[in-house]
């Protein structure tokens, strides 16, 4: 688009500039050979009134030779004979004497090197004087040459001028075509946060509006089917540890050997289902302010279903810190996923009778986040957090953390395992509440370690189960 819009405006005005230049140029040139033959005309009628009042020889030399400029020999002066005069015949005479007979009108006639003006002047009533004057062909074009080298040059600036300014329209108008064009690749290789700048001509500008509302829309629904699919198997989570823990209690048989094989296949691929689906989920752009959930609000929410499934396997139960609101920036469904994740993994890697607790505390940029359990606690919690954990790696305790992690990173926190006060394992939910991304929270990590501490002491006074 931008070489043919230059390409048609250099086309056109050359062919402005060759329309007018050339018509200019002649007439410049006209111009010039009718100023030299005035020029010409002029000097050959000085001598009219002498030749009208004598045609004495020696007179008519004085006149011709005062009439001369520059000692130019450029004039000369033919009477012809008649009244038993002879003829006269003074300076240089370029055309032959037969031409000069019967001259009645001034006209012009080319000699070499230039041509000549014939100004007939009567000096009696049957004889006529012929006045010729030589015009060279330098005065004939004098300035033509210039004339045609300024037109030229004010062509040629004139062509450049609309070619620099055809370029320039054209980058305006395909930057913001090449802009959109880019932002459709990236967003057809999945990168769903590419938008493009709504500037440039208004054709394009309105494009780029229709182009950013349908990558939200795109952006939307593939949210909407991931959250769809993850929510869906999340929440078959739930029943499949209940199954679980029915199948467990089946006893021993074929039967009930392959329910809880079953069960377990089953729980491995709902895993995979919630795995892919978070894996996939578009990076678009960072939550704005308002974004996030009641982190006491969910927990209470779902600590009321895992109470019951407690109260079943006779587990004490203790829940603190969600007697007050506590934002944090994450989306509630994620919260609620990691929350089920870590507590799913109490009642499958627990005895039943193992007591469990929730705690959460919040600061002035951060909220913790504690699960603990009173269980044989993780032999190494290294391993445990290792990514990847669907693979088989050996001591993971499953997709759990890693959906817990995710979570936390996403806010500049992040996850540790440790021991807990009631003797099994303690998994720590760090939140951060300023909004840094992973690596600003990983960089303040150090200058936080006061609060941090401070924080955990506050756990550690209020951890015993009642």
């Amino acid at each position: 688009m931008r070489w043919a819009l230059v390409k048609v405006c250099l086309a056109v005005t050359t062919m402005v500039v060759v329309a007018f230049a050339i018509p200019l140029g002649l007439v410049i040139k006209e111009m010039a050979r009718d100023r030299a033959f005035s020029n010409a005309e002029r000097t050959a009628v000085a001598l009219g009134p002498t030749l009208s009042i004598t045609t004495d020889r020696d007179q008519l030399a004085r006149a011709l030779a005062t009439a001369q400029t520059g000692g130019e020999d450029r004039m000369s002066i033919y009477v012809p004979a008649g009244g038993g005069d002879p003829a006269i015949r003074l300076g240089e005479q370029r055309l032959p004497e037969g031409k000069l007979d019967g001259v009645r009108r001034a006209t012009v006639h080319d000699v070499p090197g230039g041509s000549v003006w014939l100004q007939p002047i009567a000096v009696s009533t049957t004889k006529i004087a012929v006045v010729e004057v030589y015009v060279p062909e330098a005065e004939v074009t004098n300035g033509v040459t210039t004339a045609w080298v300024v037109l030229a040059g004010v062509g040629i600036a004139l062509i450049i001028g609309s070619v620099a300014v055809a370029d320039r329209l054209g980058v305006r108008m395909v930057q913001p075509a090449q802009r959109l064009v880019g932002a459709a690749h990236d967003l057809g290789e999945g990168k769903l946060g590419a938008r493009v700048p709504e500037d440039g001509p208004t054709e394009l500008r309105l494009a780029a509006v229709a182009f950013n509302s349908m990558a939200d829309q795109v952006v939307q629904l593939l949210a909407n089917e991931r959250e769809l699919a993850a929510d869906l198997s999340h929440r078959l989570r739930t029943p499949l540890t209940v199954l679980r823990l029915n199948a467990a209690s089946l006893g021993a048989g074929p039967a009930a050997e392959q329910t809880r094989v079953a069960v377990e296949q089953l729980e491995r691929e709902v895993d995979t289902i919630i795995r892919t689906a978070r894996d996939a989920k578009p990076q678009t752009a960072a939550a704005g302010p308002g974004a996030g959930c009641d982190a006491a609000e969910v927990i209470r929410e779902r600590m009321d279903f895992w109470s019951a499934l407690a109260e079943d396997e006779g587990r004490k139960v203790r829940v603190a810190g969600v007697d007050r609101p506590v934002r944090i920036p994450v989306a509630r469904g994620e919260l609620a996923a990691a929350l089920d994740a870590l507590l799913g993994n109490v009642f499958r890697h627990t005895p039943e009778g193992t007591a469990f607790a929730v705690d959460v505390h919040s600061g002035e940029d951060a909220v913790i986040v504690l699960v603990s359990d009173a269980g044989p606690g993780i032999v190494d919690p290294q391993a445990a957090m290792a990514r990847g954990s669907a693979e088989g790696r050996v001591g993971s305790t499953g997709l759990g953390l890693d959906i817990v992690r995710r979570l936390a990173e996403s806010t500049g926190g992040d996850v540790t395992i440790g021991s807990s006060v009631l003797g099994g394992t303690e998994v720590r939910i760090w939140v951060q509440l300023d909004g840094r991304g992973p690596a600003e929270g990983r960089r303040g990590r150090g200058h936080r370690g006061r609060e941090r501490k401070g924080l955990v002491s506050t756990f550690n006074r209020s951890r015993s189960l009642p």
